[in-house]
């Protein structure tokens, strides 16, 4: 990883595009243009990161801290990467440093969207859900389930 750019923020967005289309359009909720403009909208470089695979951009993923914790968003990979293990290692890093400050993690994620079982396995539950989004909280040192 590395730290992101306001310069990413055009590939960050087309990649969210990309990666959330299926489940917004399941859920009737696809915009082309929102779904990049929400993106833009809430992009501070400074509470995120650009992943790398193989030295090129395969996602982002931010770390905003709020309140007593800290906020996930912006979690996105590239569909080539997906599946092969990037995204859990990516999430165990965020989470050792959480868990070595103390502090909570919060995220929403779309309902129905399989991105929920890898917050599951890595200590997050449901806090609460509407009929578009499912919220989720890991306190600090939450388990990370047997796989």
């Amino acid at each position: 990883m590395r730290a992101a750019e306001p310069a990413d923020v055009e590939a960050i967005a087309e990649l969210r595009a990309v990666v959330m289309r299926p489940d917004l359009e399941r859920l009737g909720r696809y915009d082309a243009h929102r779904v990049r403009q929400r993106l833009r909208d809430g992009f501070r470089p400074e509470h995120t990161s650009v992943v790398l695979a193989a030295g090129t951009f395969a996602g982002s993923v931010a770390l905003r801290p709020s309140g007593d914790g800290h906020w996930l968003e912006h979690f996105y990979l590239t569909p080539a990467v997906q599946g092969r293990g990037l995204g859990s290692a990516v999430l165990r890093t965020l989470l050792s440093g959480t868990d070595a400050t103390g502090t909570a993690v919060r995220l929403n994620v779309l309902r129905g969207s399989p991105a929920r079982r890898l917050y599951e396995r890595n200590g997050f539950t449901v806090e609460s859900q509407d009929p578009v989004d499912v919220f989720m909280l890991r306190p600090p040192g939450a388990g990370v389930a047997a796989v």
